[in-house]
């Protein structure tokens, strides 16, 4: 008698598990639909246009080659977030054009955001120090001393409910 008493009451536990369970999936699947951060998208430059946004269009000067790929990455403009591995927010990922070319970054919501763009000459996806270039939204001195790492606050920018134009020069080591 004791042992089916002991069985009734560990199968009710289970159950009210399972139910606690369903109901922390259901209440935190639509907030990571709500915030679908480190997506790799198209650039889309349609997403830039008037009424659109949040967003950034991000010209990239001084594209040595049209060898390689360009990958332009953001960032919450956060201690915490700025250019930490795993933390970007999008990144689009295209073939390389000499010259100038433009972007447009959707973001999540009127804020404060940082940009990162790498010019990957061979395409290898590692960053080779005397072929591949890079920038960062307000074109910080990039040098041996910050390891090309300069702070959040030297690349923040704001965003609103619109989208905002920056500039980024590529620069090559």
């Amino acid at each position: 008698m004791m042992m089916t008493n002991l069985n009734q009451r560990f199968a009710q536990i289970l159950s009210g598990l399972a139910v606690a369970v369903s109901l922390a999936a259901a209440v935190a699947a639509p907030a990571m639909a709500q915030a679908p951060d480190h997506q790799t998208i198209a650039n889309n430059l349609a997403r830039c246009t008037n009424g659109a946004g949040p967003a950034v269009e991000v010209s990239v000067s001084g594209i040595r080659s049209s060898k390689g790929m360009v990958r332009v990455q953001s960032y919450r403009a956060t201690e915490a977030e700025w250019l930490e591995k795993g933390q970007w927010i999008n990144r689009i990922e295209v073939p390389a054009r000499a010259g100038t070319m433009t972007f447009c970054v959707p973001l999540p919501a009127p804020g404060s955001y940082g940009i990162a763009v790498r010019h990957d000459v061979n395409a290898n996806g590692k960053t080779d120090l005397r072929e591949d270039g890079g920038g960062m939204s307000n074109n910080p001195a990039i040098n041996i001393f910050n390891l090309g790492k300069p702070s959040y606050k030297k690349t923040a920018f704001s965003v609103g409910e619109g989208v905002r134009s920056i500039g980024i020069t590529m620069k090559y080591w």
